[in-house]
């Protein structure tokens, strides 16, 4: 049976880099895992004083990453950090206080930009972060997509083979890691 994993992807861009990263995983994933893509499209801000009934909005978010069994992260680097809608959800999905959706969870961290450095602080911003709410966070390989701006096409497809087996390495990996923890 394959393991669901949510690919959370960290952008709210239509066109964004992460989305595109997150499909092409979508399409070179070992048959071991189901990935689904979610956007943070309309999660409202995180609020404590909403906490005893929180916004359906959040209740759904939440029972996605519940429901999967690993959560993948796919994230730009905003400000040498992670863009604002991405904490906002890892702050919507790691609450209430010791019931966080993330708890358990194996996790992955995918880091990218069009520009040379990939990433590289967005995925050490998360690495700080989720620890204490989330699960295990696959320490190798790491993955810094550096120089993605003529990767795709303009359908979205992925055209650059050096990008695409470098995704290949990771997602295989991620996936007998989780693999490995999920028995």
């Amino acid at each position: 049976m394959a393991h669901t994993v949510a690919v959370i992807v960290g952008s709210l861009r239509k066109e964004s880099f992460s989305l595109k990263i997150a499909n092409a995983f979508t399409k070179i994933a070992a048959p071991s895992l189901k990935l689904e893509i979610v956007t943070l499209h309309g999660l409202s801000f995180f609020n404590q004083d909403l906490e005893a009934t929180p916004p359906a909005d959040w209740v759904a978010f939440r029972e996605k990453i519940q429901k999967s069994d690993a959560v993948l992260f796919v994230t730009p680097e905003y400000n040498r950090s992670i863009p604002g809608v991405l904490k906002n959800a890892i702050d919507v999905g790691s609450r209430p206080s010791g019931k966080s959706s993330f708890l358990g969870k194996p996790i992955g961290i995918v880091g990218s930009s069009p520009g040379p450095l990939g990433g590289v602080c967005a995925a050490m911003n998360l690495k700080q972060i989720l620890p204490g709410y989330s699960g295990p966070i696959l320490q190798q390989p790491e993955i810094y997509l550096n120089g993605v701006g003529d990767a795709f096409d303009d359908k979205g497809n992925l055209v650059k083979e050096a990008l695409e087996k470098v995704l290949k390495t990771y997602i295989d990996a991620f996936a007998a890691w989780v693999d490995r923890l999920k028995k």
